[in-house]
């Protein structure tokens, strides 16, 4: 038996299908995935995300000991609640984890953090705090738990669950928080999430968790298992660690260059790394032209060379099968390539990462 987030019993009693996920007990889907998928993409939809861990760091030194630590510049975020995305590096470049850091003071930041990497992420923050002597308090916070609310009515749909977070809330736009307290203690509001959609991930009590699911499923917010989360990312084009990129790959050649902030002057880990990468691979989209359907790891022919998926899947709201994959960077968009699927090498057509946005498809 795994860990469980506090809203399990409420998975079991819905009927979920309970899979394993990175030591976590979590529900994978609660029926059917395709429906799952299709409800978030026109309508609202919710996940139970309590199995990622929100890392409080605070203290004089939290700004400096950020803008080393992450790979993205931690000195743009100057608004109250503003959020950032970046990659964590070791000192090869390789990618230790992604991450969400909110801005509410320049000695108070809250970073949301994978599952799977939580207690390595902890153990290489403190480990580096101690390197440059920083002064920052680094605090795990299992007291909180996160639902991620998706969907084109997705926050109406909260707003109705949660009386009075409307106000404190209508004004965000996408990557900004607020921490609002109304009758379920304080729940921090981020306009964030990882299905492609508009919506919230919200950062709750987690006493107060099971209250809450139940007042977003009285409003008409369908429980989603993690099946059609990894679905709806891939659609929208976000990476997943362990799958897209880890320790032995870079942002650069993960599709994440636009997260590393190389303003002279300013030094972060890995920096020197990436600065003599010879930036020889890149993460492109595939889109499937042939019949079947694409999986991790499946040989990519092309002329320049051979690369691999790195994420497959088919993709419902397109009715088409379409991965991430890892090609020599000669390789152009609209080319043609063939993929290895069980020894047949099928066509696939290059695209942008991002193959749908808000419903719409873009491949």
């Amino acid at each position: 038996m795994g860990k469980q987030t506090p809203l399990f019993d409420l998975h079991v009693a819905a009927g979920a299908k309970i899979v394993d996920f990175a030591g976590w007990d979590m529900p994978i889907h609660y029926g059917s995935q395709l429906e799952e998928h299709h409800q978030v993409r026109r309508d609202a939809g919710m996940f139970d995300v309590s199995h990622m861990l929100p890392v409080d760091v605070s203290g004089a030194g939290a700004q400096a000991f950020l803008s080393k630590l992450l790979a993205n510049n931690i000195g743009k975020l100057t608004l109250p609640g503003k959020a950032l995305y970046s990659c964590m590096l070791q000192d090869d470049g390789g990618v230790v984890d992604d991450l969400i850091t909110y801005f509410f003071a320049p000695d108070d930041y809250r970073i949301v953090v994978n599952a799977g990497t939580a207690d390595k992420d902890i153990a290489w923050m403190r480990t580096q705090a101690a390197k440059m002597g920083a002064n920052v308090t680094i605090a795990s916070r299992r007291d909180l738990a996160m639902i991620a609310v998706q969907g084109p009515n997705a926050r109406a749909k909260a707003w109705a669950a949660l009386p009075g977070s409307q106000a404190a809330s209508e004004g965000l736009k996408p990557f900004q928080a607020a921490k609002w307290n109304g009758g379920f203690g304080e729940i921090m509001i981020c306009r964030t999430g990882y299905t492609g959609e508009d919506g919230f991930e919200l950062i709750v009590p987690a006493q107060r968790a099971a209250e809450i699911w139940k007042a977003l499923e009285a409003a008409g917010v369908k429980p989603i298992g993690l099946g059609a989360r990894d679905t709806l990312r891939l659609e929208a084009g976000m990476n997943l660690y362990g799958s897209d990129m880890d320790e032995t790959k870079n942002p650069l050649e993960s599709g994440l260059a636009w997260t590393v902030d190389f303003t002279e002057g300013r030094d972060f880990i890995g920096r020197a790394a990436l600065e003599t990468y010879d930036r020889s691979k890149q993460l492109v989209g595939l889109l499937l032209e042939d019949r079947g359907v694409l999986r991790g790891h499946m040989r990519v022919v092309t002329p320049h060379g051979e690369g691999e998926t790195t994420s497959g899947s088919f993709a419902p709201s397109m009715n088409a099968s379409i991965a991430f994959a890892r090609v020599p960077a000669a390789v152009q968009l609209g080319d043609t390539v063939e993929v290895d699927i069980r020894g047949k090498l099928l066509k696939a057509r290059v695209t942008k990462l991002s193959f749908v946005r808000n419903g719409k498809v873009l491949a």
